[in-house]
């Protein structure tokens, strides 16, 4: 017996209007939070969880390159030294106000990421995270060399003053702080959302998928590889300046190739080609070795890899998969 098309009965489909209202909602309320936050807990906990948003923006910067566009970084370390170090001379020899820096800096890495990422054009997977590994070892050795001493400071850095809390607002530094680096996070974070959701990021993902593909479709392959590397440097860039604000500090050794390894770690636990994961990856970079030491100070490192070990076993598609997969199964209990 046929049946009428009419009887069948109708799948329901996910309001695609529904999950964006429910995405801003729950943007609004981590806002608010976040908001409150520095003002019901101590300052030393301000100050870790304004550099957990520090790496947050480092490790979105890496994930716009790898995530999104497939090509493999492990020297992003590099990048953020050269923001940090673009802030701290800007500050302490040009009297430049902190906040210009971060424009200054994110110019300066993306330059300096869009003309590393042209001769890096032939190279991809491994041999790509060679190159990037030689420039991350080669870094904090430049920063000490002599001929940039007279800026860099060489193997004794540099110090510049926290600012203040501008128009006489009744905030202290950290405070301040806080909400400065949480500002520019949401600017930066709402960026790279509406570049992914562009055609542009559309052209990005594409290259990630099959750049052969890619290229038969009229993409300019070369192009759009190279500004994505030049605006993940951007990023990281930016990063590397609030980080040097914030920590009043910048040195050569800050900035070795165990950095790289860490925002790589970030991305990887908070979500490969996840936006809102890299808080997550923020959060753990900053604060998993704290605990791994709290632990043991002799077998930090061992504390820390088993942490880790056991964070993938749980998440194996990092904290953006997880928070997917549990979402997905209280949707299908719900319907």
């Amino acid at each position: 017996m046929q049946q009428n098309v009419k009887d069948v009965p109708a799948v329901a489909m996910p309001d695609a209007t529904a999950m964006k209202r429910r995405r801003i909602i729950l943007s609004a309320v981590a806002i608010t939070v976040a908001i409150i936050l520095p003002f019901v807990v101590k300052n030393f906990l301000i100050f870790q969880l304004t550099l957990a948003m520090v790496y947050a923006i480092a490790i979105l910067g890496l994930n716009l390159l790898t995530g999104f566009n497939g090509q493999f970084s492990l020297g992003h370390s590099a990048f953020f030294a050269i923001g940090a170090y673009t802030a701290a001379i800007l500050m302490d020899q040009g009297e430049v106000a902190y906040y210009w820096t971060l424009p200054a800096a994110g110019a300066a890495c993306m330059i300096s990421g869009f003309l590393f990422g042209l001769p890096a054009l032939r190279l991809e997977g491994i041999y790509l995270a060679l190159a990037t590994f030689s420039l991350a070892v080669a870094m904090p050795q430049l920063l000490k060399s002599s001929p940039l001493e007279p800026w860099t400071g060489g193997v004794q850095g540099i110090t510049i003053l926290k600012p203040d809390a501008p128009f006489g607002l009744p905030l202290n530094s950290d405070q301040w702080l806080y909400i400065f680096t949480l500002a520019v996070l949401i600017v930066l974070f709402a960026a790279a959302a509406n570049l992914i959701d562009s055609r542009t990021g559309r052209a990005i993902v594409a290259i990630r998928d099959n750049s052969t593909a890619a290229r038969s479709m009229g993409i300019n392959v070369s192009l759009y590889k190279s500004l994505t590397f030049g605006v993940s440097a951007f990023y990281t860039g930016v990063a590397g300046a609030l980080g040097a604000i914030v920590i009043q500090f910048v040195a050569p050794d800050s900035f070795t190739f165990v950095l790289s390894i860490g925002l790589f770690v970030g991305l990887v636990i908070g979500g490969v080609g996840s936006i809102a994961g890299t808080l997550f990856g923020g959060l753990f970079v900053l604060f998993v070795p704290n605990i791994a030491e709290a632990i043991s100070k002799g077998l930090a490192g061992a504390v820390y890899g088993v942490i880790l070990i056991l964070v993938i076993y749980v998440m194996p598609s990092g904290a953006a998969g997880l928070v997917r997969l549990i979402g997905s199964k209280i949707a299908r209990r719900t319907s």
